[in-house]
């Protein structure tokens, strides 16, 4: 899916040098679009090689982020790449969050979205390129001003200098000059021992605006005119409405329009307080859905029975069937993985403002790119006439990708003709979520006389994550988001680098028709999928007889990163130390978005079936590393949520719909419940990863490896509840 960028590609069709620079200043008040002509005259007179970044004669440095931030540390890390490269002083350096784009679609994803932990590893080099660029301008700049060879040039810290005579030019004094010059085909980047910033811990630059109150959400957001929206929806999925009384609603003093959604009705106020009042006034009576029975019981039966369906096969490699014939030992389970919400601290909520030819969005979204592209059918306008302001973010974790609250405000709006904020209350956060997908998997596997892994039979069904995104993508029943980190898409950059080296190895998949919403969630499904690979490989290695660390050594002597983080996590750990009765040590490792995890969960189970988890050790290997201190942080959040998901997280259905609403009825992990954390990060010169969602999959399956180890106890499905763990222990 992966098409090549050439630097000199990018860096022309990043090129902003003739056009007016925008971006979105975010201030305690709300928004400022801020114009070239919004400075002054001396604005238009700027060294602008793209759309990312310029530099004013006042020797200011200002660099543009078009990639969403969400508390991942990105409008930190990208500007870093760029001002290393540059020379610039960092404490001449301004920040700001960027438009929507052509310059800021991500090379790796295509576009303008902050999904995938795609933002550093896909911008890494072109923006070191970028950087490095305007470097060689500046110096070049100077040198012509001062007749002499570029070489005798130095760049640094916002100045050039001239060694020979001592002689220095700020940015801002040579700015103009260069902005008249050709760019370098090949820049010369720097090596990593010249680095300023990068792999330096760097203060995050959203920080002050977001602990002081003034960084604006999407709730913050406040203009002129501005009217509210909510909207009833229906109990059960597939339910249509049967009636309701919109004259009581528009009888709510400031309620204006009652308007049909999509996905139920809406109702427009001038309030956010009368908004909701309509709604209630409304008494929306609605049909059944269209699986009036399903729960808990149904769904798991549903996807249970799927397995013994026919399916797509996804990888079909060497002769399975006869290899499992002969092994010396073999084993099957099956394993279940519930459907969970994302539960992002912030609702979802948009608000867009529709007139004749334009539509403008503020909204806290990961994709500004399909924020365009969905608002501008709904407007009946052309994409580019959308303008995205893009807030902070109160979580992502992927849903805010999902553009169905954005289509809503657009609608809203249109259909009041003036600016709506559309606002999704907590509970409907949770029952309209779109899910991480659930999963039934089976796996058989076998070994020969030494013990060695010498067949893999693995069967998967999971709703499709795809159809509703990009259902062209889903190909003969084969929708690979659903599969990731299990199997990858056929010609992708990591493809058949994920699993382990098994020389007869099969895989099929279903698409489950169960009508519940899914979308990513943070690692998409190789959360679910590292599950049951990594606790079926304990599996395996316990009916080999072997250490569990050392069975997956010898099933990866061909893949030296993995090999790393397993080698260095169980250093770390103390693995193989003995441990007092119900306590236990257990190892996963997976890798995805081009990094490399492993991690050992030191655990306690108590005579109840409850389970402590007392410590994770983490290894990293993500190749370079921008800023170390976000990097080891979002790890320990990737664990605390993989933890919370292990142990509590459940979506409750009923009815046909959803029965869980709030955090009254949908646990997650306390702070008191988190373990102590080490996060050990591997130097490293390979290909640049990802980082803010690699540290969730091996956690869930170390911690369950733990609990055998500890009590004897195989569970193969999450939650792992007290009571699951009890039934485990006698069984």
């Amino acid at each position: 899916m992966n098409t090549p960028i050439s630097r000199r590609t990018f860096l022309k069709g990043s090129m902003a040098a003739t056009g007016l620079t925008i971006a979105v200043s975010i201030t305690p008040f709300g928004f400022k679009l801020l114009h070239a002509q919004d400075k002054g005259k001396e604005a238009l007179a700027a060294f602008k090689p793209s759309a990312w970044m310029e530099i004013t004669p006042d020797n200011q440095v200002t660099i543009y982020v078009g990639n969403s931030e969400m508390g991942q540390g990105i409008l930190t890390a990208l500007p870093m790449i760029i001002a290393d490269e540059l020379d610039a002083d960092w404490e001449r350096v301004q920040v700001r969050q960027g438009g929507a784009l052509e310059a800021f679609k991500n090379p790796i994803l295509h576009f303008q979205l902050t999904v995938a932990s795609a933002s550093v590893r896909g911008f890494y080099e072109p923006l070191r390129n970028m950087g490095a660029a305007g470097r060689a301008m500046l110096i070049q700049a100077a040198a012509q001003t001062w007749k002499v060879p570029e070489n005798e040039c130095v760049a640094g810290m916002n100045k050039v200098k001239h060694a020979k005579s001592g002689q220095e030019l700020t940015y801002g004094q040579v700015c103009l000059t260069a902005a008249k010059l050709a760019m370098p085909e090949k820049p010369v980047l720097k090596t990593e021992s010249q680095f300023t910033y990068m792999g330096k811990p760097m203060p995050r630059v959203d920080i002050p605006e977001k602990v002081s109150g003034k960084g604006v959400f999407g709730f913050d957001v406040d203009l002129p005119g501005l009217h509210y929206a909510v909207i009833a929806r229906p109990p059960a999925y597939g339910a249509k409405p049967v009636s309701h009384d919109e004259k009581a609603a528009m009888a709510v003093k400031g309620v204006k329009k009652v308007i049909p959604m999509p996905m139920g009705i809406g109702v427009c106020a001038e309030t956010i307080e009368a908004a909701l009042a309509g709604r209630g006034a409304l008494k929306a009576q609605w049909g059944p859905g269209v699986i009036p029975e399903m729960d808990n019981a149904y769904v798991e039966k549903s996807l249970m029975e799927d397995l013994d369906k026919a399916a797509a096969v996804v990888r079909n490699e060497g002769d399975v069937k006869a290899t499992l014939a002969k092994a010396s030992k073999k084993l099957s389970a099956t394993y279940f993985v519930p459907y969970i919400a994302h539960a992002t601290m912030e609702p979802m909520n948009c608000t867009a403002h529709v007139q004749q030819d334009r539509c403008d969005l503020w909204v806290p979204t990961q994709g500004q790119t399909v924020a365009q592209i969905v608002a501008g059918k709904v407007a009946g306008i052309p994409p580019e006439n959308v303008t995205v302001h893009t807030t902070f973010l109160g979580c992502g974790l992927g849903r805010r990708a999902r553009p169905d609250f954005i289509a809503e405000a657009v609608i809203a709006s249109k259909a009041l003709g003036q600016p709506v904020k559309l606002v999704w209350t907590r509970e409907e956060d949770f029952k309209y979520d779109a899910f991480r997908a659930a999963t039934a998997q089976r796996i058989e596997a076998g070994l020969d006389d030494q013990g060695r892994m010498t067949a893999w039979s693995q069967e998967v069904v999971c709703p499709s994550i795809l159809k509703d995104i990009a259902p062209q993508v889903v190909k003969n029943g084969i929708d690979f988001y659903s599969l990731w980190g299990l199997a990858d898409y056929p010609g992708s950059q990591h493809n058949n680098n994920i699993m382990y080296e098994i020389p007869h190895f099969y895989v099929d998949f279903l698409i489950s028709q169960l009508p519940i919403p899914v979308c990513p969630w943070r690692s998409v499904q190789n959360a679910p999928n590292a599950f049951v690979i990594e606790c079926f490989m304990d599996e395996m290695a316990h009916l080999a007889g072997k250490d569990p660390l050392k069975f997956r050594l010898e099933l990866l002597q061909n893949k030296k990163r993995a090999t790393r983080v397993l080698e260095t996590v169980a250093e770390k750990a103390g693995w193989g130390k003995q441990m007092p009765k119900g306590r236990g040590l257990g190892i996963a490792q997976h890798s995805c978005f081009g990094t490399y995890v492993a991690q050992v969960a030191d655990v306690s189970v108590g005579s109840d079936g409850k389970i402590k988890v007392n410590r994770v050790v983490a290894a990293v290997d993500c190749g370079p590393v921008v800023n170390p201190d976000p990097l080891v942080a979002q790890v320990e959040g990737a664990i605390t949520m993989a933890l919370s998901t292990a142990l509590k997280e459940e979506i409750m259905f009923a009815k046909g719909g959803v029965a869980s609403s709030n955090f009254d009825d949908y646990d997650v992990i306390r702070m008191s419940e988190v373990p102590d954390i080490e996060v050990h990060v591997i130097k490293s010169n390979d290909k640049i990863g990802g980082i803010g969602e690699p540290g969730v999959p091996p956690t869930a399956p170390a911690v369950a490896n733990a609990v055998f180890n500890a009590v004897g106890a195989r569970v193969r499905r999450i939650p792992l509840t007290p009571r699951r763990v009890l039934a485990a222990m006698k069984s």
